[in-house]
Order: structure tokens, then C-alpha cells, then sequence
């Protein structure tokens, strides 16, 4: 089958549009060429150009008819997405069929030829391709495009198909780099081009450059025993940046070192996208690393030169702001916060630190921690948003937090700097599922307090998350509620830091239950233990959890449960009838056969010796987190439970023995419910 290739040269793409870009390139093209059934798809972006190549059905025998078909969606879907899908394919209603419980669009199309859909269909759709920004620009202003195009390549087996897209007329002439392999060269199909790019010092592949230059990257660094600090979005960036990729390394000022390293590493990869690099032991090294375009003679000493006069002058605006930031201390900043909104409904940052130093000292308390931990996390608490006012967060926003834990540590009054500035480092912690979460009393007090703060002040104000959006990260702060407490293994009561609030708490176990299915495990369980036993210890309560999943997946744990659900239908269907039937009103002197005694023994033992005796009350083992060995006791049930479905008969001719074994299977089904509702178990 022929081959269809088209590139589209223009004036530099910014990087982090282009992956984008080709991708809406492709979707055009595939909607253009739907019914020709292209194969062996390619897509290529860069700096200069995008690029598209597929083999395609390009028959064109004229004169003929011949019926499409395409699967839409399922019946029942909205009206949206089926007109969504008529629209996809220029359809209408009436050529709609259902099949196996989907709609299908059948036409029948003349049989344009390939030439005719690449002229009129894909022409017109490349000449609307979407961009983030775009610029109008060509005779008539009213074509726009993101960066002035300059040249279009269009091939089909490869003849020229000469699309007219905004001011230019395709041809076969293309470009390779710049500088290095100026002016244009004929192309005749994909794999000409791909080879004459080369040629010309242009590597067309995404993922062939971004390979090319890590390995130089990496190899570099391994000569001189350094690594390379990974930074995935800052490849990626890089990848879109350059078309003949050359690695070189330059060295930074000793005067620079004592620096932050967060300062260094963000000053050169925001403003120069360049690579930091650390020792073997993974403190900062003094040399940066970055990516030319140019692969120069002098082997490129003159460039890295410039780009150490570039940095050299970053770095002393940084060590400006750093000198000029540590004049004052954390606390004479907290005045300049009243005059910081952080959000109209709920007030300044300043009133903002204070409830989060409450809060922070209240958690600390929680903890078991000593009083001067708890002072210390009230000073934390108080000085974390202070470095909002400072010169180095108004030059990188990204560094709040971070650089106030640096002041709190260099010049403290009052605190404890060597306590309160990691707090400080770290009370935005996690930001992200990779990010790892504060572990000491104090840092996570305030992390803690930071985030119970954002969520029950939202929440009050009726700022909650919807399904289209959320715009102050509320889901994420949730999420790293349950990540501190989980993974520290916290014990504390979420009810009494959210002023009993009780969206707020149920908003933070849909977030559980959420991360819990993004991890592949059962959220029923959540659900079940949630649903009789109430309770707002989250370490608890995935204790619980993890016990119960761990019980069901046993044999013993599994027929139980199966009992449990055979009794529980029973007492439903009977209770309908002249219930309800207690499990406390069950009789021990009316058993009449040995397996109703041996059962009722069982379950009064087992509640006798798990919820309640001595000067333990009802659930005490619960509270000591025995919860395993809870549940491994009660397959001491999974004999007599057996026996008795197996030889008595519950609904007995005689009332009171009828009424007395349905009792009976209440009170299994209440004991068994002091562990978790396990009507909620799915499967």
C-alpha cells in the first residue's frame, strides 16, 4: 500500500506544546483516513516541525460506492457523546444501527480517492490544528498558527499533494538544522527524510534524542564521579528544545556552594535548563551540566564559557536575596502577612499560621510529645508561611517553605532552629503520590496541622471539590493527611482536629477509599468495618482492615463468612415476619439439641474473652489492637456454625425454640459485627 507523509516546518515550537500538538496531528489524520484503514503510524516532533507518516488503502477506482461502518457508543450512552460521535465521522441519526448493545454508524460513501480526502478533508482540518497560544500571522492576519509556518512537506507514494495550509503550498522540500546544515533538500518519503535529517544534523525521533543526549548526560557524569540530580520534567523539556543534541559541563563558582542547594538547582534548571550534578555521596558538586544544539569545533569551550557568565550572574541575584532575606527573622516577617489574602472567605496568612500553630501544638500533644516538642511545633506552626513576604520566594515561588526552614535554622529567636526549620522544610510534604511524607514529632505535626487547616477552613466556606474541578488542591491534601498518619503509623483521633466535621471526614475516607482501589485493594473492607464499629483512628481502622482482608482470604474466614450471609438472609426473611430477633434475648435454657448449645458456648466464650472482662469493657481488646488474633479465634466458630446449619432445624414447629434459634443467629451476626458489617463484603 502507498505511503502518505507530511511535515510541518515552522519557526520554534515551544517544547512543552509540541507532544501535544502531534498528537492532535495524528487524531487528524486518522479522522481523515479513517475509512482507508491506515497502518504503521508514525509521528515525529521537535523544535522546527511535526511530522506524520502511514501506510494507507488509497484505492481509488472512481465511479464506485462502498458502505463504512464505525462502533460509537453504548445504548443508553448521553445524547453528548453520540452526537459527539456523529459529528466525529459527519453523520447523522438516521444512519445509526445497534449491535451487541452499541450504536453503529454505517454509511455509504463515494469512493473518494485518497489525493481528494488529503486536498479537502485533511487540508481543511491541518489549517484549524488546536495550540495552547497562537499567533495570527500571514496576508490577511487571519491564519493562525503557533509560530509562523514556513514549509509544508505532503507525499502520497510519493507524489507532491500540494495543500494550500494558511499562506503555504505544500511541496517535497524540507529543512535540517539551522546552523549547522542551513537551506532545503528534496525528500521523496519517510524514511528519506528521516535519513537526509540526519544528514542535515537533525535527529527527528522525540525519544531518540531524549535517549541520545541521557546517555551523553550519563556518561559525563560518570568520568568525573558525579550523578546526575533526575529531574523527568526537566528531560522531557530538554528533549523539545534541541535537534542535534550535545552534552558539555561547566563549572560553578566556589563563592556560589554555600548557596542552598534548592537555590542553585532551581535558579539554573528555571532559568537556563541546565542539570545539577552531585558527588558520589550525593552532595552538591560544583559543576551544572546542559544540553547545546550546537555541535561546535573549539568542542564547545566558548559555549561553556557563556553559560557560566550566565550563570554566575543568576547565582548573584540569588545570593542577593539570600543575603538581604537573612537581615530579618522569620518572626519580625509574620506584621507583612496580614497584608497576604489567602483566601477572601477565610482571611490573611497571618490569621492562617495562627490556627495552624494551635493546631500544630494540639497534634504534638496528641502524639505523646514532651512539652518542648510541643512549643516547638507551635513556633513551626506560627513561622511556616512567613517566607511569603521574603526576596527569594517572590524570585521562586516553588521555594516557600523550603527557604523558611533555611532562615529558621540560620536565625532563629526564641525556637529551636535544628527542630523548627526541617518542620518548616517539610510541611508541604507530600505534594505528590512520589513524594515521601515528614517523619519526625514536629514535622509532622505542622504538615498535619497545615493540611486539617486548609481543608476544615474550606470547607466551612463551602470551597469543596467538585467532579469537574479542584482548584485548591483539597483531594491532595486529604490524601496527604492519610499518607502522614498511615505510614507513620499515628494514632490519633481525626474527629477532634476537624471540629467534629463530619464532610470533612467523610471527604477523607472517599479519599481512602479511592487511594485503596488505585492500589488494587478492597475498599469493600473499608466499608465494612466502617459500617458498624464507627471510628476516626485511620492507623486503627487499616489495621482492622488489613486484619479482616487477611481473615476472609483464609478457608476458615471464607466459610464464615458464608455462614454469617446464610444467617443473615435467614434473620431477614424471619424478621419481616415477627421480628426483630435479638441476639441478647437467646436462651441457653431452651437449647434442645447439642449443636445449638455447642454454638451459643462458642459465641459466649469468644465474647466473653474479646469484648468484655474484668475491668476491660465491651470491645476493650478492640482498643488494644489484637485484631488478628481476634480474628483467628473466631474460626473457633467455623466447627459448631457448620454443625449447626447442618443438623437444626431453625424454624422448629415449637414458637419458642423457633424464636430462641433465631436469637441465636442474631447474636452470631452481632458478634461477628463488633469486628466489621460484613454484609458490605462484595463477591
Amino acid at each position: 500500500m502507498p505511503e502518505f507523509f507530511l511535515e510541518l516546518f515552522s519557526e520554534e515550537i515551544p517544547a512543552r506544546m509540541q507532544r501535544d500538538a502531534a498528537q492532535a496531528l495524528q487524531d487528524r489524520c486518522l479522522q481523515a483516513f479513517h475509512f482507508l484503514k491506515p497502518t504503521s503510524i508514525k509521528t515525529f516532533y521537535g523544535p522546527r516541525r511535526l511530522a506524520y507518516s502511514a501506510t494507507i488503502d488509497a484505492d481509488d477506482s472512481k465511479g464506485k460506492t462502498d458502505t463504512a461502518e464505525a462502533r460509537g457508543p453504548r445504548v443508553g450512552a448521553p445524547d453528548q457523546a453520540i452526537d459527539g460521535f456523529l459529528k466525529k465521522f459527519d453523520g447523522d441519526r438516521s444512519q445509526l444501527l445497534i449491535e451487541n448493545g452499541y450504536y453503529v454508524l454505517r454509511q455509504t460513501l463515494a469512493a473518494n480517492s485518497a489525493k481528494q480526502i488529503i486536498e479537502t478533508d485533511l487540508a481543511k482540518s491541518l489549517s484549524r490544528l488546536p495550540w495552547q497560544k497562537s499567533m495570527r500571522w500571514g496576508q490577511g492576519g487571519d491564519f493562525t498558527w503557533v509560530r509562523p509556518l514556513r514549509r509544508v512537506v505532503c507525499l502520497l507514494d510519493g507524489e507532491v499533494i500540494p495543500i494550500k495550509i494558511g499562506p503555504i503550498t505544500a511541496s517535497n522540500e524540507s529543512e535540517g538544522h539551522r546552523f549547522l546544515a542551513s537551506g532545503s533538500f528534496a525528500v521523496s518519503s519517510s524514511r528519506d527524510w528521516e535519513a537526509k535529517l540526519r544528514d542535515h544534523f537533525v535527529i527527528p525521533d522525540y525519544k531518540e534524542r531524549r535517549r541520545q543526549f541521557t546517555n551523553q548526560l550519563l556518561e559525563l557524569a560518570r568520568e568525573r564521579k558525579l550523578t546526575v540530580v533526575h529531574d523527568e520534567p526537566l528531560f522531557d523539556e530538554v528533549s523539545g528544545l534541541v535537534e542535534w543534541p550535545v552534552v558539555l559541563v561547566g563549572r560553578i563558582d566556589d563563592e556560589f556552594m554555600d548557596l542552598p542547594p534548592e537555590v542553585r538547582e532551581l535558579s539554573m534548571k528555571v532559568n537556563q535548563r541546565y542539570f545539577a550534578l552531585r558527588d558520589i555521596e550525593g552532595n552538591p558538586a560544583p559543576y551544572f551540566a546542559f544540553v547545546s544544539n550546537i555541535d561546535a569545533k573549539d568542542h564547545g569551550k566558548q559555549i561553556v564559557a557563556g553559560n557560566e557568565r550566565v550563570l554566575r550572574a543568576r547565582l548573584s541575584d540569588a545570593r542577593h536575596f539570600w543575603d538581604l532575606d537573612l537581615r530579618t527573622p522569620l518572626h519580625e516577617l509574620l506584621p507583612k502577612l496580614d497584608k497576604i489574602t489567602f483566601h477572601a472567605k477565610i482571611g490573611s496568612q497571618h490569621e492562617r499560621a495562627k490556627r495552624i500553630s494551635w493546631l500544630a501544638a494540639k497534634i504534638a500533644n496528641a502524639l505523646s510529645a514532651d512539652g518542648y516538642e510541643s512549643t516547638q511545633a507551635q513556633w513551626a506552626g506560627l513561622l511556616c508561611k512567613a517566607d511569603l513576604v521574603t526576596g527569594m520566594v517572590g524570585e521562586f515561588p516553588e521555594l516557600q517553605g523550603i527557604m523558611g526552614g533555611y532562615y529558621a535554622e540560620r536565625n532563629y529567636h526564641g525556637w529551636d532552629g535544628s527542630i523548627v526549620g526541617p518542620a518548616i522544610k517539610t510541611h508541604y510534604q507530600p505534594k505528590g503520590p512520589g513524594d515521601a511524607v515528614p517523619t519526625a514529632t514536629v514535622a509532622m505535626s505542622v504538615a498535619l496541622a497545615d493540611k486539617l487547616d486548609t481543608l476544615t477552613q474550606f470547607f466551612a466556606v463551602g470551597e469543596k471539590p467538585t467532579g469537574s474541578g479542584d482548584p485548591y488542591a483539597l483531594r491532595r491534601a486529604a490524601l496527604g493527611v492519610i499518607r502522614i498518619i498511615l505510614e507513620n503509623e499515628l494514632t490519633l483521633n481525626l474527629n477532634e482536629l476537624i471540629e467534629s466535621r463530619k464532610d470533612v471526614f467523610d471527604f477523607v475516607i472517599e479519599r481512602l477509599r479511592v487511594k485503596l482501589r488505585s492500589e488494587g485493594q478492597r475498599f469493600d473492607i473499608l466499608d465494612a468495618v466502617l459500617g458498624n464499629r464507627p471510628d476516626d483512628d485511620l492507623y486503627r481502622i487499616m489495621q482492622l482492615v488489613d486484619a479482616v482482608r487477611d481473615f476472609l482470604a483464609s478457608d476458615d474466614g471464607g466459610n464464615l463468612l458464608v455462614a454469617y450471609r446464610r444467617a443473615s438472609n435467614i434473620l431477614k426473611i424471619e424478621d419481616a415476619k415477627d421480628g426483630p430477633h435479638r441476639g441478647d434475648a437467646f436462651r441457653t435454657d431452651l437449647d434442645q439439641q447439642r449443636e445449638e448449645r455447642e454454638l451459643g458456648f462458642a459465641i459466649g466464650a469468644l465474647r466473653q474473652e474479646f469484648f468484655g472482662y474484668g475491668d476491660v469493657p465491651a470491645g476493650g481488646m478492640l482498643e488494644f489492637r489484637k485484631f488478628k488474633f481476634i480474628l483467628e479465634n473466631f474460626a473457633r466458630l467455623r466447627v459448631p456454625v457448620d454443625e449447626f446449619f447442618d443438623k437444626v432445624t431453625v424454624n422448629a414447629a415449637e414458637p419458642a425454640i423457633r424464636r430462641n434459634r433465631l436469637s441465636l443467629l442474631a447474636l452470631l451476626r452481632d458478634t461477628m459485627h463488633q469486628i466489621a458489617d460484613f454484609s458490605k463484603i462484595e463477591g
